[in-house]
């Protein structure tokens, strides 16, 4: 019977996971609503990096600002000027939020590649931590590694 009810556990947190959305909105031209098959359809990318638990795993997903770009947020040559006190704000199923600067993320600022992951070692992110989560490699502390993404925002400094 335990096993059963595990089984059911798995299969209805598979379905949580793969039906999840993720907005994009706020000060952008294309508000975006994304679900993990659409997330397959944009470059994926393999950041190989040590996750809390203190083991190496490769997270693969898609870069953050080729989402940002797709939403039409305002990047490359024309992030200048009062655009760059655009922020991007990150939240989470339960409330937990980050915060970047947008020229943290455009790669005319910074070499730095956030990423959108969507898997952890070849496998879908498991629930509590997926089906979207942020990978920031260089942060020296992964407080900013923000787990189960629902939302993105951007924004002005000044609003």
């Amino acid at each position: 019977m335990l096993g059963i009810l595990l089984l059911l556990s798995g299969a209805f947190s598979s379905f949580g996971q793969s039906t999840a959305t993720l907005s994009i909105e706020g000060e952008i031209t294309n508000p975006l609503e994304l679900k993990l098959t659409d997330l397959a359809r944009f470059k994926q990318v393999t950041h190989q990096i040590r996750d809390r638990d203190g083991k190496e795993h490769a997270f693969k997903g898609v870069a953050l600002i080729d989402l940002l770009e797709r939403a039409g947020v305002t990047t490359g040559s024309k992030l200048r000027g009062k655009n760059l006190a655009k922020y991007v704000l990150i939240t989470a199923a339960d409330g937990y939020e980050v915060i970047f600067a947008l020229p943290e993320i455009d790669p005319e600022f910074t070499d730095q590649v956030i990423l959108l992951a969507t898997e952890k070692d070849g496998q879908l992110l498991p629930a509590g931590e997926g089906p979207f989560r942020i990978i920031t490699p260089n942060d020296k502390k992964p407080a900013r590694w923000i787990r189960e993404v629902r939302t993105i925002r951007v924004g002005f400094a000044k609003e």
